[in-house]
């Protein structure tokens, strides 16, 4: 449950707040009291998989899976091996469209995340088989301040906005230094609403390129 990267120095400020020690605790007392997902150990894995000096995408969820072995503490990724939840299985049909690859047989994205690729939740945990049921903790008051940081400091990375919840988290962006993508969200009640077609990854790898970064590889092997 700790933050091993240059987040922790980042964000050393916010952990001193006391709405977010408060939310520590009161996650702490969930993972003795109840059955929280993602496990306690991957509480932070999107700030350990991606460090701040290396994020150049972010990937805004809402919260994590609320199924057993599900949720990995990446947004939208579920460990090899699990069922791949339709919201991803509609990415993956976008993104093989999209860069003309094949569709993933699974839906691990810890390689996104691993080429710079945050994959941000806005609230961190949910309790077993109740969707939203960690809302208001405290969570999304961090996570804001995780993106408004990002904004603020770092230039020229593409935050991917799916749906209207991410759009209304993605209020402090700076669309003047950074590219904004927005669309409908994947899932199978939105999808068709604008979400196929919309051409994210190509559209991320071509605003890399002409800054001068290293485009992402979407393939999932």
């Amino acid at each position: 449950m700790q933050i091993i990267t240059d987040w922790n120095e980042e964000l050393a400020n916010e952990f001193k707040q006391p709405y977010f020690q408060q939310l520590i605790q009161a996650v702490q007392h969930a993972y003795e009291k109840e059955t929280v997902f993602p496990a306690k150990q991957d509480l932070f894995r999107a700030f350990n998989e991606t460090p701040f000096n290396q994020t150049k995408v972010v990937i805004i969820g809402q919260d994590p899976y609320h199924g057993v072995n599900q949720a990995n503490g990446l947004s939208f990724s579920v460990a090899k091996g699990q069922t791949i939840p339709p919201s991803l299985r509609n990415i993956f049909k976008e993104l093989s469209d999209d860069m003309q690859i094949s569709e993933p047989k699974h839906g691990d994205l810890t390689g996104w995340a691993n080429q710079g690729v945050l994959l941000l939740n806005s609230v961190l945990t949910v309790r077993d088989g109740e969707a939203f049921s960690h809302q208001n903790l405290g969570w999304e008051q961090f996570t804001d301040h995780v993106i408004e940081k990002i904004s603020k400091q770092k230039e020229n990375v593409v935050f991917i906005l799916w749906g209207k919840h991410a759009l209304k988290k993605g209020q402090t962006i700076n669309p003047f230094k950074h590219l904004v993508i927005h669309s409908a969200h994947p899932s199978p009640l939105s999808a068709y609403r604008g979400f196929f077609g919309s051409k994210p990854f190509s559209k991320t790898n071509q605003y890399l390129i002409e800054k001068g970064k290293n485009p992402i590889d979407w393939r999932i092997s």
